[in-house]
């Protein structure tokens, strides 16, 4: 999102959210011509899919539920758009060696039911999240505490030994520290993922009630969820940050297609939009105007490989050529040209642009499309298995069309066959992914969860990772993730992670396919709209005209 699978999946195909509220320098009309025309307590709407579960901080791993939880928490520090950190929750959060941090909390916060925002609220949050007995699918982003295989052993049905982080020590009621087992010198830039939010004292004594309606210390507060058609947010006056609400709340719209949501933004029944489909990108400039935006964003589409499935495990396990030669086989030019509409921009790379630590053509020839060279190299690696195979997407995101263009690109270059499996929605896709039911290849869409190039290599190539859904595993690459995450600066981590970067492509766990951008728009009925870094609209901005 993102250390674990968990951060943020991508829902859809031409834009993404999740992580963090940070501006990006978002397109907006700035709402200067609105002034004393807005209602401070108007209630404006976002399209939205259906989260996949509910909404705890430590299982919340897709884009759909990120967005609403965005609003409803907030963590101790954002990001800005320059990879700087930003103070919210926190005051301050200082270590003299990277592997013992202490958290200093800004006095006064409270939750949406009124009581204090404390150094429990974290510790206690942060141990409930990374028990095993509690399966929260972000539990692996506490790994790097100690005592984390005390309450997380390595076997999944093994007992916790115990129920609390030995690195987590509460000093007073807004001090606390956190012992890792090593040195991490990006450790405080993961805290603004939502897996470190704080959890009031009411979510323990019913976790199941608590996950339909949370209680949050963020700028809104929860209000309802109508399952498949709506979620409410609704501003919270007593909020402490920086970025309180310039409205009375959001209503996230449930759409199940991206077609009809931009059908009614034209009409004006939905206000905001975080991504359109493909057929849409031809004309929505001219039908929105000013009202359009087009704005790059700190994501990436990959096409991942399952590892598990049968046809790379027998009868030998697929050689990284196979890989390599399937990418060669991909004309990005000319599908981002013609597909997407010249929205997306062909990556070089595994790591998204705009975080610390991006580099032009990691990933050297194996993202340019060469034809000859593509045949050769999955000769050399043995052949594709049956010399066919088949990408997942899920068919609610806008992806179908590319997908098709892939796999016809892959076929003419190659002779190997291709094709899509979509699967109705988001959820069904990642219920897919999660039970390891993917046949051969899945796209895979990955969004920051904080501005470090390590979030898009530790986060998704380790073994073990949350965001491993592969299970694409190698000791020698775990061996230089573990030193890059042990130097003794965040330049020298984010130095090494870009050594990493450029060795995958003898491993090819993914084949990068393009960076992503924010290509939307809002209705008329409101100003001030801006996307963040994320890809996300941010929520609190939008004024809503009278």
């Amino acid at each position: 999102m993102r250390g674990a699978k968990s951060a943020k999946w991508v829902a859809g195909a031409i834009v993404v959210a999740l992580a963090a509220t940070a501006c990006g320098g978002g397109k907006s009309d700035g709402g200067s011509d609105a002034k004393g025309k807005v209602d401070p307590n108007g209630i404006y709407s976002i399209e939205l899919g259906e989260p996949e579960k509910p909404l705890y901080t430590g299982d919340t791993m897709e884009s759909n539920g990120s967005a609403v939880m965005k609003g409803l928490y907030s963590n101790l520090v954002d990001y800005k758009a320059d990879g700087s950190l930003e103070m919210v929750n926190a005051e301050s959060v200082t270590t003299t060696d990277s592997k013992t941090w202490t958290v200093k909390l800004k006095p006064g916060w409270t939750f949406h039911d009124g009581t204090p925002v404390t150094s429990k609220s974290f510790v206690d949050a942060w141990n409930w999240n990374a028990n095993i007995k509690n399966a929260m699918g972000l539990s692996s982003w506490f790994a790097d505490i100690k005592g984390y295989d005390k309450v997380h052993p390595e076997d999944e049905k093994a007992k916790p030994t115990s129920d609390k982080l030995d690195g987590l020590k509460i000093v007073d009621d807004t001090t606390f520290t956190i012992e890792l087992t090593k040195p991490v010198p990006y450790f405080a830039h993961k805290l603004a993922y939502i897996a470190f939010a704080p959890l009031a004292e009411s979510f323990y004594k019913d976790p199941k009630a608590a996950g339909q309606h949370p209680v949050g210390n963020g700028p809104y507060k929860f209000k309802s969820w109508d399952h498949k058609k709506q979620i409410e947010i609704v501003r919270f006056d007593g909020y402490k940050g920086p970025d309180k609400a310039k409205n009375g709340g959001v209503v996230f719209k449930n759409y199940t297609t991206l077609e009809a949501a931009y059908e009614d933004l034209k009409s004006g029944n939905v206000d905001v939009l975080r991504q359109l489909a493909p057929k849409d990108l031809p004309v929505y400039r001219q039908d929105l105007g000013d009202r359009a935006v087009d704005q790059p964003y700190s994501a990436i589409q990959t096409i991942a490989v399952a590892f598990y499935a049968d046809q790379w495990k027998k009868p030998k396990l697929v050689d990284p050529r196979v890989i390599q030669g399937l990418s060669m086989a991909i004309d990005r030019a000319t599908i981002t040209k013609t597909v997407l509409n010249g929205t997306r921009e062909p990556a070089t790379g595994w790591v998204a642009k705009g975080v610390l630590g991006f580099q032009e053509n990691a990933a050297g020839d194996v993202t340019k499309f060469d034809p000859a060279k593509a045949k050769e190299l999955i000769k050399a690696g043995g052949g594709v298995p049956n010399n066919k195979i088949s990408i997942q997407y899920n068919a609610d995101g806008g992806h179908k069309e590319w997908v098709e263009a892939v796999c016809n690109s892959i076929q003419q270059a190659t002779g190997v066959q291709c094709v899509g499996d979509g699967k109705p929605d988001f959820q069904a896709d990642l219920t897919a992914r999660k039970t390891k039911q993917v046949k051969s290849l899945y796209r895979s869409g990955w969004v920051l969860d904080y501005p470090v190039n390590a979030n898009f290599i530790s986060d998704l190539f380790r073994t073990g990772a949350g965001g491993n859904q592969g299970d694409f595993s190698n000791k020698k690459l775990d061996a230089e993730i573990a030193a890059a995450d042990n130097t003794k600066t965040l330049d020298e981590s984010v130095k090494a992670y870009q050594a990493i970067e450029k060795d995958l492509v003898n491993y090819m766990p993914s084949i990068p396919l393009w960076y992503y951008k924010v290509n939307a728009g809002y209705s008329e009925r409101v100003s001030g709209v801006a996307y963040g870094q994320d890809g996300d609209p941010i929520l609190t901005g939008v004024e809503v005209k009278k």
